[in-house]
């Protein structure tokens, strides 16, 4: 978040996604919809369980050049030979013609120095997977990269990596986009496709691999926007913010390859909208939590719900001793007062990324809006409370999520309207980003009064997601 007296305007964040233990309970209740059940996952049941390979397949036997014959190179192998199989029975819904596979499927290792040459330069050094349109190959890094994905997020994790890569040959093999393209489209695009390709398996129809649509499918979304672009100001940031990566693979999995294609660059601005994209000079967007910044943005979020009666703000803690509600540290609302409880020091540790130093592949996103998410989710049930619906319900958890969307995307231009004396704050690069990383692990930001959230993370960030792009109107039509 930023502090302003004045108004710039800006677009949209970029960073990953933290993985943690959860805290809050799971809802037992009745569905809200057929698509929108919060029981299922763009329309599939919530399983938990075993993601990764099957046992007793036999091999998919994909030819892979400078292989090791190792356990690595057998995963990727089978994987690209089910993402081929996906494609085969796909690739008509997105293109004329039918699909050819990859001509090249190969591996290294980048601590050899005489290793093989990818994309025409040095596999030594090279710890990355990817495609290459010269010559059509993929290729991966077997000693460091893939086994550290796997160690961390789990075998899918790795799966989803060649996934992407192989939307890449997908794009140019069906004519989708063209060099002068943005790459954040050819990233969206490939995002979107191994999105498509992880529905196919969590629909069981994959002959290697499963995925269950809970932690399964979490740890794969945290495992696409590991690699994220630090730096959003840097020309060379053309994967996206960890939002709008979870977007692209959302659209992929909740409705498939053909949605994918329609991904150009004025869907992607369109998307964009007027989110945050760039920092302003030396600013990093982090306002620290104090009861001087928790104020502000509370009395920012009355601008965007004029609530007759709006809520009060009692700062001595989340215990409220309310008759209505459980407390939910470290914030809480009651219905009986109409009061939104902050511990301030609970909610400063929200806010404080973890030590990663040493780790390169930390997934650690926490910041300002880890902290200011989670009070926007308990405005957002004095919004329902209001509105008379009910506090309890797996939509309420739902609808707290889509509500705190828009409070989030509402920070962005409220500042223009306001005037330039207005004392406020606005959304800054990595905000949405860190909003989507609490909603992937305890999902306090989509939970009901009492703290019970829904059981899929894929759902909690769909919410919000909703929020943030269709508005209230959105959130109320899709949770009513």
């Amino acid at each position: 978040m930023r502090r302003t007296r004045r108004f710039e305007r800006v677009a949209v964040p970029v960073i990953a996604m933290v993985l943690l233990a959860g805290c809050a309970q799971q809802i037992d209740g009745t569905p809200v919809s057929v698509y929108d059940n919060p029981f299922t996952v763009a329309g599939l049941p919530v399983t938990s369980g075993y993601s990764g390979p099957r046992d007793g397949v036999p091999d998919a036997g994909v030819v892979i050049e400078n292989t090791d014959g190792g356990p690595i190179d057998t995963l990727a192998g089978n994987a690209i030979g089910d993402i081929e199989d996906y494609w085969r029975g796909e690739f008509g819904t997105i293109a004329k013609g039918s699909f050819e596979p990859v001509s090249t499927i190969m591996s290294w290792d980048p601590s050899q120095r005489r290793g093989p040459r990818f994309c025409g330069e040095p596999t030594f050094d090279f710890v990355n997977a990817a495609y290459c349109s010269l010559g059509d190959v993929i290729g991966w890094d077997r000693s460091y990269l893939m086994p550290q994905l796997i160690e961390d997020f789990g075998p899918m994790a790795a799966v989803m990596v060649l996934a992407h890569e192989y939307g890449h040959a997908i794009q140019y093999t069906a004519g989708l986009i063209a060099d002068d393209d943005p790459g954040i489209v050819f990233e969206q695009q490939a995002d979107c496709f191994a999105g498509a390709f992880m529905r196919h398996v969590a629909e069981g129809r994959a002959a290697h691999f499963e995925l269950d649509t809970s932690d399964g499918l979490n740890k794969v979304l945290a495992s696409m926007v590991l690699f994220r672009d630090t730096d959003p100001n840097d020309p060379d940031s053309i994967h996206g913010s960890a939002f709008e990566r979870v977007t692209a693979v959302q659209i992929g999995f909740t409705d498939g390859a053909a949605a994918c294609a329609e991904i150009d660059a004025a869907e992607v601005e369109t998307r964009r909208a007027d989110l945050p994209q760039y920092f302003d000079g030396s600013d990093d967007g982090e306002l620290p939590v104090t009861a001087d910044s928790v104020d502000l943005i509370f009395r920012s979020f009355e601008r965007v719900f004029e609530l007759a009666d709006p809520p009060a703000l009692d700062l001595s803690g989340a215990e409220l001793a309310c008759a209505d509600a459980a407390f939910t540290s470290p914030v809480s609302y009651c219905p009986a007062t109409n009061t939104i409880g902050v511990d301030l020091a609970a909610l400063t540790e929200r806010s404080t990324p973890e030590d990663s130093s040493g780790n390169e592949f930390s997934a650690d996103v926490r910041g300002d809006y880890n902290a200011y998410v989670l009070i926007a989710s308990r405005y957002a049930l004095a919004v329902q409370h209001a509105n008379g619906q009910s506090l309890t319900e797996p939509r309420t958890a739902l609808r707290a999520a889509c509500l705190s969307g828009v409070i989030s995307a509402a920070l962005s231009p409220i500042a223009a309207e306001v005037g330039p004396d207005a004392n406020m704050v606005w959304l800054s690069p990595g905000d949405l980003d860190e909003a989507v990383s609490g909603l992937l692990t305890d999902g306090l930001a989509a939970s009901d009064v009492n703290g019970n959230t829904v059981p899929s993370g894929f759902s909690r960030v769909d919410a919000f997601r909703t929020g943030v792009l269709g508005g209230e109107a959105a959130c109320n039509g899709r949770y009513r």
